[in-house]
């Protein structure tokens, strides 16, 4: 597994945890962020994990109305909440990580939904940010 794709499994740790707890997300960072100083083996990751979170922080209006809009009839609070983790790092690497192609953003995040979420998730991941490619 590459050390990208490590962090962007830690990255939705956080983002899934952030929302399950209730906590803010700059909250979850910063006790991983502790955590992570006690890994320094596993820097490669942490760094593009706290990328793709700080990101999410930054824009996440705009990402979760970029997911609103191409979900077609789907309320994001209505989502799973793995669905709703992989679509913002995901989104945000969509529209704010140019080093990353598209096609590699959505099928990393497709492989993360079919891995930590519903039978049917992994569909609905790729249409929604398939159409948000488009766009």
């Amino acid at each position: 597994m590459s050390a990208r794709s490590k962090a962007r499994k830690r990255a939705l740790d956080i983002l899934f945890q952030s929302d399950i707890r209730g906590e803010a997300l700059p909250v979850m960072l910063a006790a991983e962020a502790k955590r992570a100083a006690s890994e320094p083996a596993r820097e490669a990751s942490w760094l593009y994990a706290r990328e793709i979170v700080d990101g999410v922080i930054d824009h996440g209006e705009e990402i979760d109305e970029q997911i609103v809009t191409h979900a077609r009839d789907w309320r994001i609070e209505r989502m799973p909440a793995v669905d709703r983790a992989v679509l913002r790092l995901a989104t945000w690497e969509l529209l704010f990580n140019d080093e990353i192609p598209a096609a590699v953003a959505i099928d990393e995040a497709v492989e993360l939904a079919k891995e930590y979420s519903t039978e049917d998730s992994g569909a609905f991941v790729h249409g929604v940010l398939a159409r948000i490619a488009r766009s």
